[in-house]
């Protein structure tokens, strides 16, 4: 059976390590190199935080206006949503949710990209954006429809983001090599990198 050994061009930057039982934990220790004879299926080899010291920026912004108005059956939403930086990488998979207050009957946007559905039931806003370019920042806007004579809303909704780019690890991890040992044949050898926003998090 195979027997493998991956080793990072920068493993400084990983914290907080969880492993994968069949990795040989003292060779980390030592040489900072995973060392492992990989299980059958599919499986988790790591997971892993970047230290403080070299946190990441966000890769997207958004900008952001909902208001309520005092003794009045209606309100204003607008939001757009870009890059941050020019990484040379297509950000997609962009969904935007925000669960709006109880008072809230209908919204009626206007999406420039993507659609949108609003439960007035449930009272979740949910805008499939799809992916963005600098040349064209998708936006969100229109009127939000209140219970007539329900008092204005304490707090504003905040907007929960996802969001996926390929070939991009914004972490700054990189692969430096993947040896095999104990088998005769030759190996495919590729590396996929893939960032996938967790619980990503804006506060109107």
């Amino acid at each position: 059976m195979p027997d493998l050994s991956l080793s990072f061009m920068n493993p400084r930057l990983l914290d907080d390590v969880s492993f994968h039982p069949c990795i040989r934990f003292k060779r980390w220790e030592s040489e900072r190199v995973l060392s492992f004879i990989p299980p059958d299926g599919n499986f988790r080899l790591i997971s892993y935080r970047v230290s403080s010291q070299n946190l990441v920026a966000i890769p997207v912004y958004v900008k952001h206006s909902i208001s309520f108005k005092e003794n009045s059956s209606c309100g204003r939403f607008d939001i757009t949503i870009g890059p941050k930086q020019n990484m040379g990488k297509t950000i997609e998979g962009i969904t935007v949710t925000v669960h709006m207050p109880k008072v809230v009957l209908n919204m009626n946007l206007t999406p420039t990209q993507g659609s949108y559905t609003f439960d007035p039931v449930t009272k979740v806003l949910a805008w499939d954006v799809g992916k963005i370019t600098p040349q064209k920042l998708p936006s969100l806007k229109g009127l939000v429809n209140l219970q007539s004579g329900a008092p204005k809303p304490e707090e504003n909704p905040n907007l929960n983001i996802q969001f996926k780019i390929q070939q991009l690890a914004i972490s700054g991890l990189k692969v430096n090599r993947l040896d095999m040992y104990g088998e005769k044949y030759k190996p495919f050898k590729g590396v996929k990198y893939v960032t996938k926003a967790g619980k990503f998090q804006v506060r109107t």
